[in-house]
């Protein structure tokens, strides 16, 4: 990484800030203010020893979240283990503190703490065992065949067509007539016979 200036002089609670060639002063503060390890170095140089170095923390930082990104999980898994047994330890010294208040008011302040804080313990425990022993999902296997589909089940259109058959005649217990359909005639019977007999009448 290129940079127009570099302070000589960094002390411990002066972050420094690298700039790229080109890059304005503003563009440069702000893409390093919303970088992770920037704001985990400034929460920590806060609440730990201010006497630290924040650029070696941010350093420091950086060199984890690239382990974490190429799959090194032994830091990570670390911390939520060791968190795992803060919070255990809170847990205890809640509940031993609640047993020694006589008023109704701490009592139930000190237990309200002390379950909150094994809730976190148990939390931790099951996301270090969720990137120890990843879940393992199953997905249903789905056919996306292109084109039209025609499943037989095992029979031809002709074995269908004549099991149908068999179906009807067992049903209504008597033969499909097969016999060739006869010609439709334009002439009703009916009709001729009531004009042959008038006919026969004049």
């Amino acid at each position: 990484m290129t940079t127009e200036d570099k302070p000589i002089d960094r002390k411990p609670k002066q972050l420094y800030v690298p700039r790229l060639k080109g890059e304005t002063e503003d563009a440069a503060i702000t893409k390093a203010v919303i970088r992770p390890e920037v704001l985990s170095a400034m929460t920590i140089h806060r609440w730990g020893d201010n006497q630290l170095a924040i650029n070696t923390l941010v350093e420091a930082l950086s060199g984890q979240v690239e382990a974490v990104n190429d799959g090194i999980m032994k830091q990570p898994e670390a911390m939520l283990t060791a968190q795992a047994h803060t919070l255990d330890a809170l847990f205890n010294n809640l509940a031993m503190r609640a047993q020694s208040h006589r008023e109704l008011l701490q009592f139930e302040a000190c237990l309200r703490l002390a379950f909150k804080a094994q809730s976190q313990c148990r939390a931790t425990l099951e996301t270090l065992a969720a990137i120890k022993n990843p879940p393992v999902v199953f997905a249903k296997q789905a056919n996306f065949a292109q084109g039209p589909q025609q499943i037989n089940n095992g029979t031809h259109a002709g074995e269908n067509k004549n099991h149908q058959n068999e179906l009807l005649e067992q049903t209504h217990g008597e033969r499909l007539d097969t016999r060739k359909k006869a010609t439709a005639s334009g002439i009703n019977p009916a009709m001729a016979t009531m004009e042959q007999v008038h006919r026969a009448e004049n």
